[in-house]
């Protein structure tokens, strides 16, 4: 697939870690108790809910409301600026679980979030932390949580996910320095596809708020199907999208972007665009959907078709 690159400035870089257009949970909010949080919604077959469980206060569940006879596959989620409040997305992943999904978002329920008001233009940018000095809120490694607390839980005759989630069937994926988090988790075996949302591994000589580390090499190592989606060339993280799927050669690889910022449409009536690419992704990739597909395959593919949207792909098959 040949991508145009396009260079990535410190600035951009540097900017990362915070956008305007999403309003994140104060660090102050109080955490939430355990049980379910706000009210279930989705268009898929069952509303979904979000949820706090006492064996995993470090995360936030979403699954449908009605568990019944359900087998769901995994999807792992990673926040934008890797924050710390596993509702920060709560639209867009209740919206995901609706259509058959056991989400898991790091991240402890503060507070779901809404969009908030664009800066004047000439506000300046808010100032960054030294390279080095932050520690990100959440941790790469919550994902391998994630993952391992679905396999017991499943597992487990005593436990009321017995059998509920599908651990064969898994994905992971986020938003800008959770999609970073995502690509780190990536290369673990147990992983079947990856979707990286506004995000890119960051140039090797380009500055950095967040202290993940990611590396250009590190994208050797991922053997499932690729998504990348972008906000187009407005996306702060657009350049680092370009830069990695330039460099992805060996497994299948979509790269989608539009015109909407690193912002995305996750705080969109149920997740907007995004949430409906995504779904049709997992639908596609984890349940074999061969209807799902025709909105990534094919010169009239559905996306293909869908104003404002570029799509380019490597062997999909």
């Amino acid at each position: 697939m040949r991508v145009k690159t396009y260079s990535l400035s410190l600035a951009v870089v540097g900017c990362l870690a915070s956008w305007p257009a999403l309003a994140q949970a104060p660090a102050e909010a109080p955490v939430q108790p355990v049980g379910i949080l706000g009210a279930p919604s989705g268009t898929g077959g069952s509303p979904a809910v979000a949820e706090s469980d006492a064996t995993l206060r470090t995360h936030v569940l979403y699954h449908p409301a009605d568990l019944r006879g359900a087998s769901l596959p995994l999807v792992v989620w990673g926040n934008g600026a890797c924050a710390d409040n596993g509702l920060g997305y709560a639209t867009f992943l209740r919206e995901v679980a609706s259509h058959g999904y056991f989400v898991i978002a790091l991240g402890v329920p503060r507070a779901e979030r809404v969009r908030a008001p664009a800066p004047p233009a000439a506000a300046a940018a808010p100032p960054q932390p030294a390279p080095g000095a932050r520690v990100d809120p959440t941790q790469a490694e919550q994902m391998l949580e994630a993952i391992d607390w679905a396999t017991k839980q499943t597992n487990d005759a005593a436990s009321r996910f017995r059998g509920a989630i599908d651990t064969g069937r898994i994905a992971v994926m986020g938003h800008s320095c959770g999609g970073l988090q995502a690509l780190k988790t990536a290369a673990d075996p147990r992983v079947d596809t990856l979707l990286v949302l506004n995000s890119g591994v960051i140039a090797a000589n380009a500055s950095s708020p967040m202290s993940i580390q990611v590396t250009k090499d590190e994208l050797r190592s991922l053997h499932g199907p690729v998504a990348y989606i972008s906000g187009g060339p407005t996306d702060i993280a657009h350049g680092n999208s370009v830069d990695d799927v330039g460099r992805i050669d060996h497994v299948p690889l979509l790269f989608a972007y539009n015109g909407v910022g690193h912002g995305g449409t996750y705080l969109d009536p149920n997740g907007g665009d995004y949430a409906a690419a995504v779904v049709d992704w997992l639908d596609w990739r984890l349940k074999g959907d061969e209807h799902a597909a025709r909105t990534f395959v094919g010169d009239a593919c559905g996306l293909c078709k869908k104003a404002g949207w570029t799509v380019q792909r490597q062997p999909t098959r």
